[in-house]
């Protein structure tokens, strides 16, 4: 699914925030961006629909509460905005589990544009707004850990980065610590400071299938 709509419909409110960077800005050794082992962790989080709704609930599992992504041939996501200063916590931490995989896709075409589970982080190119850029990590289906494309809609401004792929075992948590600003030097060459936005989705709508994804909680950290 596309990321272009989000990335426009979330960009003036964006523009409202980084015009606030003194009072906005998080500024903890580790901030929790995404507290889903709590029973409100969702209240802060909004969804964007696409194509029908991804079913995002909070659910225990293993004995913990975390946040499972069910998503029938739809395509939603949630999204959090928060100005995160990245010279204070440039690490991003997260864990996340697959269910099951979606096969005979294309992901570098917009037919094949599904994925059982994302996390992006958008940075805002503020009043220039075409310099608005995002990273998207994501499970890929069919494409090797490591590698890097242009997302099919929203072309170069969008990155995508599969860091798990279908080599890795389903029902099984994954952990995964990245350097968002070192990222974001290697994918567009540039020093950044600050992100403006998080957004998590779990899509099936090309593909017309079903993925059940499980997300644990989402930290920023100084190391």
């Amino acid at each position: 699914m596309s990321l272009v709509k989000l990335v426009a419909q979330m960009l003036k409110r964006i523009l409202f925030i980084s015009c606030w960077f003194s009072i906005n800005i998080a500024t903890a050794s580790e901030l929790v961006l995404g507290n889903f082992s709590v029973n409100n962790g969702l209240n802060t989080w909004q969804e964007k629909e696409f194509s029908g709704n991804t079913l995002y609930q909070l659910v225990r599992l293993e004995n913990e509460l975390v946040l499972q992504a069910n998503s029938k041939a739809s395509a939603s996501g949630l999204f959090k905005e928060q100005v995160i200063d990245l010279e204070k916590t440039p690490y991003l931490n997260w864990r996340w589990r697959i269910e099951n995989r979606l096969s005979s896709l294309d992901e570098k075409t917009k037919a094949g544009d599904d994925y059982s589970a994302r996390v992006y982080i958008l940075v805002s190119g503020g009043l220039a707004f075409w310099r608005t850029r995002a990273i998207n990590y994501v499970w890929s289906s069919n494409q090797a850990a490591g590698e890097i494309w242009d997302n099919a809609f929203a072309g170069e401004k969008a990155k995508m980065w599969a860091l798990r792929s279908a080599k890795d075992d389903l029902s099984t948590w994954k952990t995964e610590k990245r350097n968002i600003r070192e990222d974001f030097k290697q994918l567009y060459g540039e020093e950044i400071r600050y992100i403006h936005a998080l957004a998590i989705m779990t899509d099936t709508d090309n593909s017309e299938s079903q993925a059940i994804t499980y997300y644990g909680n989402i930290v920023f950290s100084t190391e």
